[in-house]
């Protein structure tokens, strides 16, 4: 009895994990995060049941783009040091089963997120396609792949100030630029990490295809356009989005301090220091984010 039971116990245990796996749980809880500080962002009064039907479709629909992405990739994953062990090549998870529940997740979060408004619901489907249908087949094709797969890497801040709003404008804009340039520091640093196990199975994730001086370059390029937009809305031509002189300065020394990894990437072309950049660039996004809602909050803009 007690034996069946500690089999039992131990059964779900490696089934949560593989469900973690495949809808690689820890990112889509900071992708939600992200929608959950652009609509944190755009209202003045906090609706609850809105943070609740955002957070659980987003988990959906973001759970459900990762499960078809691993469903596509299957084969190539088994090639990859990294990916091998995943539940869909270590056949752990059936596919029909992945398959099904992506569906079931899809309808959850389409569902859900049509409850807030079409849009939000609408945006997020089509992030879905062009994660799913666009980048995940072209990683093999081209480099280019990095610019579709910043699209729907960009949507979720943007996506929360939709929920609150119902349109989309100058505000929402801003979030998508700033989420979609801080993409391409962020995929390049993990591409020169992970390039020669990408190589395996055939990933073309670095712009010109070698951990070289041009990667590095694009990858400080990028960087500076990223903080450039993250303190727009000092200015006068960022609508309703507003941040303060304070927290544009600590804004500034945050991409200042990933400028410094990125600066460091392209002199020293180390795995040590893309893992540096890919670090900091977390930090960067995660706090940028916290930046924003707490400097609405303690200048008033909130009620």
């Amino acid at each position: 009895m007690n034996s069946n039971l500690v089999q039992s116990q131990f059964n779900i245990s490696l089934f949560l994990n593989d469900f973690m796996q495949l809808t690689k749980f820890r990112l889509t809880l900071s992708v939600v995060f992200s929608s959950l500080a652009g609509y944190l962002l755009a209202t003045n009064s906090i609706n609850f049941s809105i943070i609740l039907l955002l957070f659980f479709g987003g988990l959906f629909i973001v759970g459900a783009s990762n499960i078809i992405n691993q469903i596509l990739e299957k084969d190539l994953d088994k090639l990859m040091s990294r990916t091998k062990n995943r539940p869909l090549p270590n056949k752990r998870i059936s596919i029909k089963f992945a398959f099904y529940f992506a569906m079931i997740m899809i309808f959850l979060g389409v569902y859900l997120l049509n409850e807030i408004n079409f849009r939000t619901a609408f945006f997020s489907f089509v992030s879905l396609l062009i994660y799913t249908l666009v980048y995940t087949p072209l990683k093999t094709k081209t480099p280019f792949s990095v610019f579709f797969g910043a699209i729907p890497g960009a949507l979720p801040f943007m996506l929360g100030w939709v929920a609150h709003s119902n349109k989309f404008g100058i505000e929402p804009g801003i979030l998508f630029m700033i989420q979609f340039f801080w993409q391409f520091p962020h995929f390049w640093s993990i591409g020169w990490i992970l390039n020669d196990d990408y190589k395996k199975a055939g990933f073309k994730m670095l712009p010109s295809g070698n951990k070289d001086k041009k990667t590095g370059l694009l990858i400080l390029t990028y960087t500076m356009w990223m903080i450039l937009i993250s303190i727009t809305p000092i200015s006068d031509y960022s609508g309703s989005l507003n941040l303060s002189y304070f927290s544009s300065l600590v804004i500034i020394f945050l991409g200042l301090l990933m400028l410094y990894f990125a600066i460091d990437l392209m002199i020293k072309r180390s795995i040590k220091a893309a893992k540096k950049l890919m670090f900091s660039s977390i930090i960067y996004i995660t706090l940028v984010q916290v930046v924003y809602v707490l400097d609405k909050i303690l200048n008033g803009y909130m009620l």
